[in-house]
């Protein structure tokens, strides 16, 4: 044996020996020293989950942890430092866990911060993800759905059926999706073609550029050639008035496409970017049955006696030996000791709990301003946008103030359906939830029947209408980090004996993605931590 191998061995048995003694955690940071562990700028490593051996083999105590709330970030915290046996409490404010992984399904009831209270009445089967509501198929959360045996379903997330309506910009009635991606891919295909045949790009182009190019456009925007003046004249692929049918029935094309002016005057075109967004793209899923099923098997497997329902903090102090949290809880005040606290609660909200983290930790956690958001769920007797429309899931965009109309990603061919007759965000949310449930619902139908038509109203049998601004213990659908400054990469690190998770301490705001990976982060710190203790 060389003595570069010599050298090898002596590293394996060295970093062996600290594995056993001081666990993952200080193992990892001794591979650092040594130079042969990721530097702070590489990719980050595979998150490795702790485990009962890491105790088992090295004697050390296994620490108690509360967490301070019981939605997503919350719960995956609790669940893998369960995997260890960390004895762990989440207190949580509502009465359900989830926090913005919300389900509303018939006879669920709500009372909002305006003392509105709705009791839900879709049919069985029927329900509104009022919060998240579709997952891409690279996120995290879908190995947490594999993992938690949740099945997931495809969501429609962009349907060449569903509308495109601008009122503002003049439209009179709505244009299918595809129609308007196939003018607008037309016409820009045929100036870019004119621009290139007539030598616009010559100064980038060589020959055989042009002519790729060229060709290239042809296909992509289904125009003529430089013998039509590579005009874009409407094919097939605007839709049909009529379908093709059997023998020589070719159906009816729609017919010729409007003028280029008019395609661009109704900005139709802003909408295409979103579905080549890296978390908006095709396919992206949804758990079987609804959202809610995530947190559902999340505290199925961290125990529900380990979750507190209904408690409100009150108070965080950390002893300098162990934290102590107040907290409200049937009427009466309590306190839980623990060695380690974790806050999950919406940053403008932790703001507000008394606590002896400092104020520059207060100040940090203000910085995060909240954004606005609801959805109103509208079920309908039959599924005629299925039966008269031809709409299999997507949805339909619009610059009416509901933004957004749903249509079911499941229950296909069913007797009834729950569209989603908005999801908007921003001041047009804020102008939804300063109404009545009663006045929402009749806001939003009066909008959809400009693009469906009247039995966007007819057909209606119930709604139900979730403005998160308007949510107690939440008062926001998610937050705005100051990715950057100084506040937000103190709340990376811990205040002494608590440590801080969230999508608003990510880069996947409002996903649960997000969440998922800032508890994994906030995991990972502490158990090296426990471990290196």
């Amino acid at each position: 044996m060389n003595q570069s191998e010599q050298s090898a061995v002596s590293r394996r048995g060295f970093l062996r020996a600290v594995g056993v003694s001081g666990g993952a955690g200080a193992m990892l940071a001794t591979m650092g020293a040594l130079g042969l562990a990721p530097t702070a700028a590489s990719a980050a490593p595979p998150f490795q989950a702790p485990t009962h051996s890491d105790f088992n083999l090295t004697g050390r105590r296994r620490a108690r942890v509360v967490v301070l709330g019981g939605g997503v970030a919350g719960l995956a915290v609790a669940y893998e430092l369960g995997k260890a046996g960390y004895d762990c409490t989440v207190l949580e404010a509502r009465s359900r866990a989830g926090g913005r992984n919300l389900t509303i399904r018939g006879g669920d009831v709500e009372t909002d911060l305006d003392g509105h209270t709705q009791r839900a009445r879709f049919s069985d089967g029927g329900y509104l993800n009022a919060g998240p509501a579709r997952i891409a198929q690279w996120m995290v959360t879908m190995d947490y759905c594999r993992e938690l045996g949740v099945p997931v379903e495809v969501f429609t997330n962009a349907n060449a059926d569903a509308w495109i309506y601008n009122e503002s910009a003049g439209m009179t009635a709505p244009v299918r999706y595809r129609t308007a991606k196939a003018d607008v891919y037309g016409y820009v295909s045929e100036l870019l073609a004119k621009a290139t045949d007539q030598g616009a790009l010559d100064d980038r182009l060589s020959a055989d550029d042009k002519q790729r190019l060229l060709s290239f456009l042809q296909s992509y925007g289904a125009i003529g050639g430089r013998t039509s003046g590579w005009a874009y004249t409407g094919t097939s692929r605007r839709g049909f008035a009529s379908y093709p049918g059997a023998g020589n029935d070719g159906g009816s094309l729609l017919g010729a496409p409007p003028p280029l002016a008019d395609v661009f005057a109704s900005n139709v075109g802003r909408y295409f970017s979103f579905e080549l967004g890296y978390d908006q793209a095709m396919l992206m899923f949804q758990p079987v049955g609804g959202m809610d099923q995530i947190p559902r098997a999340l505290a199925r497997a961290i125990g529900k006696h380990r979750i507190t329902l209904g408690a409100e903090v009150t108070g965080v102090t950390d002893r300098g030996g162990q934290v102590e949290v107040t907290y409200r809880h049937g009427g009466r005040e309590r306190m839980v000791r623990a060695d380690y606290c974790v806050a999950t609660l919406p940053p403008h909200l932790m703001a507000r709990v008394p606590h002896n983290l400092g104020a520059d930790v207060t100040a940090a956690l203000g910085s995060f301003p909240a954004t606005a958001s609801g959805k109103i769920g509208l079920e309908y007797r039959s599924r005629w946008w299925e039966l008269d429309q031809r709409i299999y899931g997507g949805i339909t965009e619009t610059d009416l103030d509901v933004s957004h109309i749903w249509y079911p990603s499941y229950g296909f061919h069913g007797r009834r359906g729950v569209i989603v007759g908005y999801y908007n965000t921003g001041a047009n949310a804020r102008a939804y939830s300063a109404l009545t449930p009663a006045q929402r619902q009749e806001r939003a139908v009066m909008q959809g029947v400009k693009i469906h038509g009247e039995k966007y109203r007819s057909e209606l049998v119930t709604a139900y209408s979730h403005a998160w601004d308007r949510t107690r213990y939440l008062e926001g659908a998610w937050t705005s980090p100051p990715h950057g400054s100084a506040g937000y990469d103190l709340l990376l690190r811990p205040a002494g004996r608590v440590y801080f998770a969230g999508d608003w301490l990510s880069h996947e705001v409002a996903w649960q993605h997000g969440s998922f990976v800032s508890a994994r982060a906030v995991v990972t710190a502490l158990h090296q931590r426990v471990m290196a203790s």
